[in-house]
């Protein structure tokens, strides 16, 4: 989100500068600030009072701070490790929904239509749709997710959760 929000910073402040130099070009007035008034503002601003370029200089500290921490630090992503002796794998939230949705749609006896899966950073979330006049049994299909979550040995740990709905016939 932090580089989609600097980049379209980036891209305006590149818009402006290139319109403020074509107009300078063709001789028409500058929409803030002409591109020679600026650069000339720039080399003197050893003038401006002591304590504005010491607070600019804050600011810009401060600015450049939080971004090396942002780019630096780790970010979330939609994925998960497997850790074996031989190798590591990691593995998109996407597959782990999908393995974990054929083995809950077998386990409740219901149709792989009938089961979406969300997995998030720490949560396997199973919502079965159960045909009208059946029951499907959740604490079976709880086993059977939380056995392959436990198979799997993903890392950050994933914790399985299973909720049940029953169709409507004619509503």
């Amino acid at each position: 989100m932090l580089a989609i929000i600097l980049a379209i910073i980036l891209i305006l402040a590149a818009a402006y500068a290139i319109t403020e130099i074509i107009l300078a070009m063709l001789s028409q007035p500058a929409l803030l600030v002409a591109p020679k008034d600026a650069s000339q503002s720039l080399v003197d601003a050893s003038a401006l009072p002591v304590g504005a370029l010491i607070a600019a200089g804050i600011v810009l500290l401060v600015v450049g701070l939080i971004l090396i921490v942002v780019a630096l630090t780790a970010g979330r992503r939609a994925r998960h490790v497997i850790t074996t002796d031989r190798a590591v794998t990691v593995v998109d939230n996407e597959v782990i929904a999908s393995a974990l949705a054929r083995h809950a749609s077998y386990a409740g006896g219901t149709s792989p239509d009938n089961t979406r899966v969300s997995v998030s950073h720490r949560r396997a979330v199973v919502e079965v749709t159960a045909a009208s006049g059946t029951k499907a049994p959740s604490q079976a299909i709880l086993d059977v997710v939380n056995e392959q979550l436990g198979l799997y040995g993903f890392t950050p740990v994933l914790k399985g959760k299973v909720d049940i709905t029953r169709a409507k016939v004619g509503a």
